[in-house]
């Protein structure tokens, strides 16, 4: 690891101008999970590191009844999962949560890391000059691809790691991020950017800005939520393929279906055609199991990784089920 300067701004103007003013050599640090493994991997060399962890108003949760829920990004995850709110009325993110890394990770890991964390694959993060890395080549295309994304993916094909991402998407959450002077709100289906039209960057981050806050709207009477991850080694790991999915039930009709997946693409991954084709659906095990069997039919997998077709399906199946009783 390189030497750096560490930098402790008092507030968000001071760091996002340390984080504007030389944003090529300088980097955000919150719970440091990922930036650190970074650094220690030699995939950035920056010469300053912002700490972003003493700032106040981003250390919060909220919730209102008949306005929502707003988490600051320096939450931590393990904070995430013991609100007994969320736990109450966001199960799909409370349990999200609770299966995201070890509880020592969970416990420093921030909900703004967790977002932002860079990918996981192994060409980005060994010694490999790779197209995310300003090379010129995706090694995965024709290399070791087993963990690679089937849909969304060219020219990489990276996934995106984060399990808080899926279960807030499926959500419909907001995010607000400070740049400076003002801040903005986005959706969070906005907030991040596929290969084919940035490859270098995961989300729309402008040098300086720094997301503050989420945003999770209030359920409707009588939605249920869940979220289940399929991962190789129980203990702490990725997920392989993972879904969140909020349902809205009049009967035994699906009022509405929001249905989110991870471990699939370069981002959080949500087919609004898709979900609107279990609006309005009978909640039969057959007419469900049809429909299912319609996702990721535009799949374009990979030689190792075409398993995460059926394996998605089998999640929502299982998931959907489990919603619907």
């Amino acid at each position: 690891m390189n030497n750096f300067t560490y930098l402790q701004p008092k507030d968000l103007k001071e760091a996002s101008g340390l984080l504007g003013e030389d944003f090529a050599q300088a980097i955000p640090f919150a719970g440091g999970t990922d930036a650190l493994s970074l650094m220690k991997e030699e995939v950035v060399s920056p010469k300053k590191v912002v700490n972003l962890k003493s700032l106040p108003n981003m250390r919060d949760i909220k919730y209102e009844s008949g306005k929502g829920l707003r988490i600051g990004a320096l939450v931590t995850i393990s904070e995430i999962a013991e609100y007994a709110q969320i736990a109450e009325k966001y199960a799909i993110l409370h349990e999200a949560a609770n299966v995201i890394a070890s509880p020592q990770l969970r416990n420093v890991g921030t909900l703004g890391g967790n977002l932002c964390q860079r990918p996981r694959c192994h060409y980005f993060r060994g010694d490999f000059d790779c197209l995310r890395k300003g090379g010129d080549i995706c090694f995965a295309v024709q290399g070791h691809n087993k963990y690679h994304c089937i849909v969304g993916g060219g020219p990489c094909f990276i996934v995106h790691p984060s399990d808080l991402a899926v279960a807030l998407l499926a959500l419909d959450a907001r995010v607000s991020i400070f740049s400076g002077k003002t801040t903005r709100t986005v959706l969070l289906k906005e907030f991040f950017v596929l290969p084919e039209d940035d490859y270098l960057r995961e989300n729309i981050l402008e040098p300086g800005e720094i997301l503050t806050d989420v945003l999770v709207p209030e359920l409707p009477a009588g939605a249920k939520s869940g979220y289940l991850k399929f991962k190789e080694r129980e203990v702490w790991d990725f997920a392989l393929v993972s879904v969140g999915a909020v349902i809205q039930r009049d009967g035994s009709m699906i009022k509405s279906a929001r249905v989110a997946f991870g471990g699939v693409a370069p981002i959080p991954w949500l087919d609004e055609s898709f979900n609107q084709r279990l609006s309005g659906l009978t909640t039969g095990e057959e007419a469900v199991s049809n429909v299912i069997q319609q996702a990721f039919q535009d799949a374009d997998s990979l030689q190792m990784n075409a398993y995460k077709v059926p394996l998605a399906r089998g999640l929502m199946k299982q998931l959907l089920g489990r919603l619907m009783v």
